[in-house]
């Protein structure tokens, strides 16, 4: 193999590890706050959400974004984090411009994180990977 071949790859992996990060990073911070805030709870009942379902859409980001830094289940986590932007797109904002009051450039920024994690995968820095190469008679 190539030194620019590898030198390609290493960035490559430094990359998907980046965006995963980010996108964790964001979405612990962004669910966490809504553990007990009532106001999110009155928020959301004010849409036609039941305001029960707070904890269940805190925890769909929280727990996502843990597991997109670690590397691990990270297709799932960022389907489920896809299914949120769309909601947040079309249900909390009413998709009514890219830019401005209830503009959607960073939630179309995030869905398409997603979308690319869901695509190509988490990368060779992630958990997941570590773990496939342990030797089986390791387990």
């Amino acid at each position: 193999m190539a030194t620019a071949e590898i030198k390609e790859k290493i960035l490559n992996d430094t990359v998907f590890f980046g965006l995963r990060l980010a996108m964790g990073v964001i979405f612990i911070l962004h669910g966490y706050s809504k553990f007990g805030n009532e106001g999110f709870v009155s928020w959301i009942s004010s849409m036609g959400i039941p305001g029960e379902l707070a904890i269940i859409i805190a925890l769909a980001e929280v727990v996502p974004g843990i597991l997109l830094i670690i590397g691990v289940l990270n297709r799932i986590s960022a389907s489920i984090i896809s299914i949120i932007m769309v909601g947040a797109i079309f249900h909390v904002k009413g998709a009514q411009s890219i830019t401005g009051d209830k503009g959607i450039e960073f939630d179309l920024i995030l869905l398409a994180v997603a979308l690319v994690i869901i695509v190509a995968g988490p990368g060779r820095i992630s958990l997941s990977q570590i773990i496939k190469k342990i030797p089986r008679c390791l387990h």
